[in-house]
């Protein structure tokens, strides 16, 4: 018995082939290999344990910022203050455990309560944004502007412009010791994070009512979300996490700078968006944001490898939101969206 067929002639068997090879975070894949059979071919430099090594550093402060990004591009809106966010908290850390340090408080102590200070300050500013956002009903874009300027403000009066070091000689060691010459312990901690991010966004209730308050939060609501509860506990996430990319700066490079976050919330919206992520609201996968993470981390090493000067990465960065905004746009106009799984 034949195949039944569709309407463009494939088979129905066919069909779901199709389907997932037009998924962009498919597509992104087969990008960032042909990413990396480039920059080999032009430098095979590029195609090493210690160019791995360095670009997964790169990339996983990047990859906190996306994930806090994608869940709340989900529900229809932006975080523009996750890189002052994270440079208000690893100045926080480091100026935390320098004091604890200076006044002779253990090291793990010190390290735990200097963790847990930046975290902290990373959810004061989630806090502020989720109340300025539900409570005194101002746009996410403007209310995240806000706490944006005032963050990075703020870091730089604390600092007054100046890297904070002094605290426990421990903080290196444990950040830039590498197992398989590859991982090191924050690393495989962001990993850890990311597995459960991404679980909660595509297999928990909070998952799917995140998806449903950016598709219709009216219908949200009718169905018995508490749509603005929500909208609190993602910028609360977001403002974790971005704490969270702070402590890991903090233990890569054993101080903390004010200027560390600067540029990183575009870095942060590019994953998630050229991962798919649409700026629409309601659809989104954790799958595209991690390649587009990938992709505009890579970016920078590899031009570095081939001589090309590292300030074209944000003109490719900008040059690929903006080809990923025209597919969402020509995506919606077709009728065809992201979706989530």
């Amino acid at each position: 018995m034949a195949s039944a067929t569709t309407r463009d002639g494939l088979s129905l068997r066919s069909s779901p082939v199709k389907a997932l090879f037009l998924r962009q975070d498919v597509m992104l894949l087969g990008v960032l290999v042909l990413m990396v059979v480039f920059f080999t071919a032009m430098n095979p430099r590029f195609f090493t344990t210690f160019a791995l090594a360095n670009i997964l550093q790169d990339w996983a402060p990047v990859m906190l910022l996306a994930i806090a990004q994608t869940y709340v591009i989900i529900t229809g809106g932006i975080d523009l203050s996750v890189g002052s966010t994270l440079g208000l908290s690893g100045v926080t850390c480091a100026m935390v455990m320098r004091s604890l340090n200076e006044g002779g408080t253990g090291t793990v102590a010190t390290i735990v309560v200097g963790v847990v200070a930046a975290l902290l300050t990373g959810m004061a500013v989630g806090l502020v944004n989720g109340l300025l956002i539900t409570r005194a009903r101002l746009a996410p874009f403007i209310a995240t502007l806000a706490t944006m300027g005032a963050g990075a403000g703020l870091t730089l009066v604390l600092t007054s412009g100046v890297q904070i070091a002094g605290g426990p000689t421990a903080v290196i060691r444990l950040g830039n010791t590498q197992y398989l010459n590859v991982f090191t312990l924050p690393l495989i901690i962001v990993f850890v994070v990311l597995a459960i991010a991404w679980v909660v966004l595509e297999a928990t209730r909070f998952g799917r009512w995140t998806y449903a308050v950016g598709s219709n939060s009216f219908a949200a609501r009718g169905v018995g979300i508490g749509v603005q509860a929500h909208l609190m506990k993602i910028y609360l996430l977001s403002g974790l996490l971005s704490g969270a990319a702070g402590v890991f700066l903090y233990f890569r490079l054993g101080s903390g700078s004010p200027t560390s976050g600067q540029g990183q919330e575009l870095a942060a919206i590019a994953a998630a968006v050229i991962g798919g992520t649409s700026l629409f609201g309601g659809s989104g996968r954790m799958s595209g944001t991690v390649l587009g993470a990938l992709i505009t981390t890579s970016v920078l090493s590899g031009l570095i490898l081939i001589g090309v000067a590292p300030n074209w990465q944000q003109v490719v960065i900008g040059g690929l939101i903006a080809l990923a905004v025209g597919v969402q746009q020509v995506n919606l106009r077709t009728g065809k969206v992201a979706g989530h799984g």
